[in-house]
């Protein structure tokens, strides 16, 4: 089967494409009303399956992210092709399982966002925040993405987790690694899957993976040895309890995806808030009362996460599509949140959009996302401090994109203050 290059969502160069031409396509594949099929590409040393059903309309993606008895997340959820095992040792974690493994994991690592432990990071926030802000006043704008919103969740999590503040650059850049996709700034690999390429984007690959899973088991291993009373001793000690392996791998996905997610919504947000001067004029005439909904906003506009993927577990028919076991989907989260069923003038940006059903973190079910209140929080602190300390802040002239199918980052975005 032959697709349009403007329609084939497995080639790399359609993800370089810009913003707005990527909406325009999946605009047209909701339009047709059924999933359409979509050949995979062969990824050298990995391999690569037959291809994946591509839900693009908000039923389609709720329906089967809350039948996960049907939509399985094994054998992996974060990557098209299955994932070997030398890959899946550090980035499997329970997003690539279903119950009971997963509820029992979840359970186990819902202690890290607890009421009475986000309220105890909250001075926390606000410190690091005015910290990360200071620093930049200091140094003057240059990059937004590196000066700020790549800072504060980086911060937070190292915090959280208890990893020194020596460590928190290192982490920084193993992340910006294992999310670099196909983008040549961070993994070397060119989008023609060069092979040479390849083998040494995967070696960063494993040894970004490998250095933040031992930065985290080395923690848990004294934390079993010397409680402290702080989230790794909770997570390492008692009845139910992390493994070292298991630790290390809850961290590299705390710290992707609770990093990823939150810097891309803050530098996506200055964004907006420049080009649409009377949103951000409408959040600060109240700020406490719109920055919720206003964060949601963002998160639907942007989704920093564009797709996960499902396998079938048995033959299946959903909104007229019939499904056999054993095939994969991928659930498409920036198609489902501009989605015109669901949502009035979807391309528009308005904090005060009220429904907002977005599924930015995920759809309902299982495996939405246990930090999207924390994501909410970061947002909050450092969007407060940014028009507080500076009225004036702006971004500069258009972002640089990361070249990914998986992530809808920013990697660079020049501001102003």
């Amino acid at each position: 089967m032959t697709l349009p290059a403007d329609l084939d969502l497995s080639q790399i160069p359609f993800w370089g494409r810009s913003q707005s031409e990527r909406m325009a396509a999946f605009r047209e594949l909701r339009a047709r009303g059924r999933p359409m099929f979509v050949p995979e590409q062969a990824v050298p040393f990995i391999g690569g399956g037959p291809g994946y059903y591509a839900l693009v309309s908000h039923a389609d993606v709720t329906e089967a992210s809350r039948n996960a008895a049907v939509f399985s997340s094994e054998p992996c959820s974060n990557s098209i092709p299955d994932m070997p095992r030398w890959l899946s040792v550090y980035f499997g974690s329970m997003i690539n399982m279903d119950d009971p493994r997963h509820a029992r994991l979840r359970r186990i690592v819902s202690r890290a966002f607890t009421p009475r432990i986000l309220s105890k990071m909250e001075e926390d926030l606000a410190r690091a925040a005015e910290e990360i802000v200071d620093r930049a006043i200091e140094e003057g704008p240059g990059d937004f993405v590196t000066q700020v919103a790549a800072k504060l969740p980086v911060r937070v999590i190292c915090d959280m987790m208890g990893i020194p503040a020596k460590f928190h650059d290192m982490v920084l850049r193993r992340t910006n690694v294992i999310l670099g996709n196909a983008d040549a700034e961070y993994t070397g690999i060119s989008p023609d899957f060069n092979r040479l390429n390849v083998a040494r984007g995967l070696a960063r690959l494993l040894h970004a993976g490998y250095s933040l899973n031992r930065l985290a088991a080395r923690l848990g291993d004294e934390r079993r040895r010397r409680p402290t009373g702080d989230l790794v001793s909770l997570l390492v000690n008692g009845e139910e309890r992390l493994t070292s392996q298991q630790l290390g791998s809850f961290f590299i996905l705390l710290v992707v995806a609770g990093s990823e997610t939150t810097r891309n919504a803050v530098a996506y947000g200055l964004k907006l808030f420049t080009d649409h001067p009377e949103q951000r004029a409408r959040l600060l005439a109240d700020f406490d009362g719109r920055i919720v909904g206003a964060c949601d906003e963002i998160v639907r506009y942007a989704t920093p996460v564009i797709q996960f993927r499902r396998t079938l577990t048995r033959d299946h028919e959903m909104n007229g599509t019939a499904y056999k076991k054993g095939d994969k989907v991928l659930l498409f989260y920036n198609s489902a949140n501009r989605d015109e069923s669901v949502f009035d003038d979807p391309d528009a940006f308005d904090i005060g959009r009220d429904p907002n059903p977005h599924v930015g973190f995920g759809g309902p079910g299982p495996h939405y996302c246990l930090g999207a209140h924390l994501a909410r929080r970061e947002m909050t602190v450092m969007f407060r401090e940014l028009f507080t300390r500076l009225p004036d802040v702006r971004t500069v002239g258009e972002p640089d994109f990361l070249l990914s199918n998986f992530i809808n980052g920013v990697k660079h975005q020049r501001w102003a203050f």
